[in-house]
């Protein structure tokens, strides 16, 4: 067998090293403490034919060794894995797992919270209990709710301040999470629910609708990937939201509808002109001293990573009122994108107006290309045309924000392209 290392530190504060997997710690008090190996441990698989009674491990990630899980059980494990108590704790609870086997996000998801914060990284580890039929997973809730919330009082022991822990949930762990936190009395600091579909929590996003995903496939005959694409596209956009500089901004509205329709183009209300973002707190958008109650917010994104979109609201007022609804379609145009939307104006109105969501800033959009839709009403004579106004203000609108609008009127004919350069200055 290897001798033992010996080391010797006279410093009065508890020290933590690590290197090449090697722990160093001393108490403080001069004397000497043999260095500790660390064992890594990794999630159980289960087997899910036979379903599974609730077996939980926790596991240790810290900034020193972030791909490296320390089983802790007691106060003491902690203590000497190189738990902070000063810094953040977040615990991570997966959710049902159809095949018994360890969660295929999770390992990048814990060095992405380790790489973008200094913090300590809790992942509950319930894959016995989890797997096998999903009503037998369920049972299990309120049982590893329980186990949570003996493990987070060893924190508060150690010194762990209430406010200090994080409870990120994923689907079935979600409501584990929502559980834990109804035990602490909404003490906790925070707790995020991703991949929930029903409305839970101060602020609850719905991303693309709630509903289809772009990108995920729309048949069944893409086996697994059809189960779970649009269920774990949250877990997705997180871990993408803390990897980019690019905000998942969300909009605060009655409805998804009215969303798309242009109907809410600021934050004021309640976030106080500081629209919501999907990731950490620092980054989140969101005053947690004057949290709103149950507000639902609404973002659009891409398929694929980091998804994130910017916003600008069209609009079209028409000179004189038309005795029938007009059409508009309105496509923005540059080098590396092209994406288009419908502009309804009703009958007997002069406005109409839209949302469009684009992967590029306002500024580096070259080109608008409006056109004027046909009715398809064979038996009706079309107008000629129709004279109006195009103007383009960039989301989300506030004080600040500057409405462009095309300076002479446009004379718009059916079906027949009409290009506007655009010429919004760069923030």
């Amino acid at each position: 067998m290897p001798k033992e290392t010996h080391f010797t530190m006279t410093n009065s504060l508890r020290r933590c090293l690590c290197f090449l997997g090697i722990l160093l710690f001393s108490n403080g008090s001069g004397h000497e403490l043999p260095l500790v190996q660390q064992k890594c441990t990794d999630y159980q698989n289960a087997n899910f034919l036979r379903g599974t009674n609730l077996k939980v491990q926790f596991l240790l990630f810290t900034p020193l060794d972030p791909g490296c899980g320390k089983l802790v059980r007691e106060s003491s494990d902690l203590q000497n894995s190189g738990f902070n108590t000063s810094l953040e704790t977040k615990l991570i609870i997966h959710g049902f797992r159809v095949l018994g086997t360890k969660p295929s996000w999770i390992n990048k998801f814990v060095q992405t919270l380790l790489h973008v914060a200094d913090v300590n990284v809790i992942a509950v580890d319930w894959v016995y209990g989890s797997t096998g039929v999903y009503y037998s997973a369920v049972d299990n809730v309120i049982k590893l709710s329980l186990e949570i919330s003996q493990f987070i009082r060893n924190l508060l022991v150690l010194g762990v301040s209430q406010s200090s822990i994080h409870i990120i949930g994923v689907s079935l762990g979600a409501h584990v999470g929502g559980m834990v936190g109804h035990f602490y009395k909404g003490q906790l600091g925070r707790i995020t629910d991703l991949g929930i579909r029903i409305p839970v929590g101060h602020v609850d996003y719905f991303v693309n609708g709630g509903q289809d995903q772009p990108g995920c496939p729309s048949f069944i005959h893409a086996g697994y990937n059809y189960l779970i694409c649009d269920h774990m596209r949250a877990v997705h956009l997180y871990v993408s939201a803390l990897e980019n500089s690019c905000p998942l901004m969300a909009f605060p509205c009655t409805s998804f509808k009215d969303f798309l329709s242009g109907d809410c183009l600021d934050c004021a209300n309640p976030f106080q002109h500081s629209c919501p973002r999907i990731g950490l707190l620092e980054q989140g958008g969101i005053n947690m001293e004057k949290l709103p109650k149950e507000v639902k917010v609404y973002l659009l994104t891409t398929s694929k990573a980091p998804y994130c979109l910017y916003y600008s609201l069209m609009a079209f007022h028409l000179r004189k009122e038309r005795n029938k609804k007009t059409e508009i379609e309105v496509t923005l145009h540059s080098s590396n994108l092209t994406t288009s939307i419908k502009i309804t104006i009703p009958k007997n109105q002069l406005i109409g107006k839209g949302l469009m969501a684009h992967s590029i800033p306002h500024c580096h959009i070259n080109q608008v290309i409006l056109k004027v839709l046909s009715s398809n009403q064979i038996w009706r004579k079309e107008e000629s045309s129709i004279i109006g106004k195009f103007c383009v203000i960039p989301l989300p609108a506030n004080h600040s924000t500057k409405m462009w609008c095309r300076s002479e009127p446009m004379t718009l004919k059916t079906n027949v392209n009409v290009f506007v350069n655009l010429e919004i200055p760069c923030a």
